[in-house]
């Protein structure tokens, strides 16, 4: 038990040094140094590519760590020992001459699967190789070795091993068995039988106990000197004899800590965004914390577009914007709606004008001459031919005073509805049916005055409508007709309908009349049908899709000047 005292000795030796403290001493991220030394808190940019730690003792201790270890949690799942490093179980052949002719080589790293920290209550790991005998091989000599890397430190037992091939009647034959038989007494600072320490440092190579109840001997490896190594292996001069050709199996039991004792950087790469605390500690020879370590934390900010801050300000900044941009619109789109509006008044009042001017100045003439041309007559001493002369001149002024009307209704912006429309319809086919005695019926509910029509739709909806009346007072001989106006879901439909003689509708040219209509409306973008067949009367269907005009409400932006010009010139006739 005189090595593990001593082993363990080390190991506390370690942990008590007063001056075995270690330091961060910078962080470089993307090539600029960021000095560590002192700090707690290490801020960094957005997104570094590359964040690399540079650690070690003290500068001012004399002490030298057997192995670090670091991670940097919120990023590493477990403890990092910087770059790997191995030791190793090798089996070599050599020929008569001593010269080496093939070699098998097994590394051990990290830690093995049932490591825990400790000899006598880690798990061993059983392993077992079958070696062809190469050419011209008369030995071979097994070596365990930790003459990987220099960096490379920590313990390498192997327990149980042995050499044997199988003859030609399948029976095993060992050829180099267990340093360590039951009835051996070596002592720990002893090497077996027939085996003998190497390297550059010969004494870390150890016979160790491991287990417990009871307790056995094993080779060991125990390298804590980053520059140098141990080897056991077998004495040549007594090495087994083997035959090309041969197959040998060779077994083993193991347990290794392996780690690097050099290590004094840690890099990373791409590290996303979030808090770290980068650390740094010890470990003994068997890979147990000494207590002794240190750390800084970390911090990678979101970059500024993915804060809850940014966006918040982004958000306020678009509603604000947004907020203009429709107060914006919504000012520009009222006045050009009150330019619109103003111009549409200038315009309706003009129209009011022409139509005031056409009633009460050409109208009141035109009145007068029809008025004059039927009192002229009437004088004594007329001739004949005169008074037939100005019986046509009256009839023509009556005639032209309905036209001047007519025109003063579809021009006066009064009438720009459907409510104006239908009453219109109904006096002037009462005025056209009652010279020639002909019975109208009207089915014209009340139509509703919020529904806007326009001049030119009004006037032409009036001239296809006299146009139909004027063909059943020419044509069809009718005693009666029919007046019928729906309006629904924004259709205007009219319908002219007789109880005259009727015609062959298909396959006849229409006249004059029934083309004009059909133009009428379809200028107007509506349709015109004619129904009939002889005998059975004639209806005429119009049909129209009046257009949503702009909200009535609109025109209070605009003070309704032209209800008070009217008012004014009302007051003064």
């Amino acid at each position: 038990m005189l090595w593990a005292g001593v082993a363990f000795g080390q190991e506390a030796r370690h942990v008590a040094l007063p001056n075995g403290s270690l330091q961060i001493y910078s962080v470089m991220v993307d090539g600029r140094d960021l000095s560590a030394q002192g700090k707690h808190e290490i801020k960094l940019d957005p997104y570094p590519e590359r964040v690399t730690f540079g650690f070690g003792p003290a500068t001012n201790s004399t002490w030298v760590p057997i192995r670090l270890t670091f991670k940097l949690e919120g990023y590493d799942p477990v403890w990092r020992r910087g770059r790997s490093s191995a030791m190793t179980f090798k089996v070599s052949f050599y020929n008569d001459s001593l010269d080496i002719v093939d070699q098998h080589v097994f590394t051990v790293e990290k830690d093995s699967t049932g490591w825990n920290g400790s000899l006598k209550t880690s798990t061993l790991t059983h392993r077992r190789e079958t070696i062809l005998v190469p050419p011209r091989a008369t030995r071979v000599e097994l070596v365990l070795s930790s003459a990987g890397p220099p960096s490379a430190v920590g313990v390498y037992v192997v327990d149980g091993l042995e050499v044997s091939h199988v003859t030609t009647n399948g029976t095993p034959q060992i050829l180099l068995g267990n340093p360590f038989d039951a009835d051996s007494d070596t002592n720990l600072d002893q090497s077996p039988k027939d085996w003998q320490r190497d390297g550059t440092g010969p004494s870390m190579a150890k016979v160790v106990e491991i287990g417990q109840d009871p307790q056995k001997k094993a080779l060991a490896i125990l390298d804590e000197d980053p520059i140098g190594h141990a080897e056991w292996h077998n004495k040549l001069a007594t090495a087994p004899r083997v035959r090309p050709g041969e197959l040998l199996v060779v077994e083993w039991n193991e347990l290794f800590s392996i780690g690097v004792a050099d290590t004094r950087a840690a890099e990373y790469q791409d590290l996303p965004p979030g808090n770290y605390r980068f650390a740094v500690k010890e470990e003994t020879i068997f890979g147990v914390p000494t207590g002794v370590e240190t750390s800084v934390d970390l911090i990678v900010p979101l970059p500024i577009w993915k804060q809850a801050k940014f966006w918040l300000i982004v958000v306020t900044i678009l509603i604000a914007a947004a907020a203009a941009g429709v107060r914006y619109h919504a000012s520009h789109k009222l006045k050009r709606e009150v330019s619109r509006l103003k111009e549409q008044r200038a315009l309706e009042q003009e129209r009011l004008r022409i139509a005031r001017d056409i009633h009460d100045d050409l109208g009141a003439r035109v009145t007068q001459i029809s008025m004059l041309s039927a009192m002229a007559p009437g004088q004594m001493n007329f001739p004949q031919n005169a008074a037939e002369n100005f019986h046509q001149i009256s009839q023509m002024s009556r005639d032209l005073v309905s036209a001047l009307y007519e025109t003063v209704w579809a021009v006066n912006p009064e009438n720009d509805n459907l409510y104006a429309v239908g009453n219109y319809l109904r006096q002037m086919t009462s005025q056209l049916c009652e010279p020639a005695q002909l019975r109208c019926r009207f089915q014209i509910p009340m139509l509703p005055r919020d529904v806007e029509v326009s001049s030119q739709t009004r006037h032409n909806l009036a001239m296809a409508v006299k146009e139909a009346v004027h063909n059943i007072m020419k044509h069809a001989s009718a005693t009666e007709l029919t007046i019928r106006v729906v309006f629904s879901e924004m259709l205007l439909a009219i319908s002219i309908q007789d109880n005259g003689c009727g015609f062959q509708a298909s396959g006849m040219a229409g006249g004059n009349g029934l083309a004009n209509m059909k133009r009428r409306m379809a200028d107007l973008g509506g349709t015109c049908v004619v129904e009939s067949q002889p005998g059975s009367g004639t209806s005429v269907h119009l049909r129209l899709k009046i257009k949503v005009a702009e909200t009535n409400s609109a025109r209070d932006v605009v003070p309704d000047t032209m209800n008070i010009e009217a008012g004014r010139e009302q007051s003064k006739s």
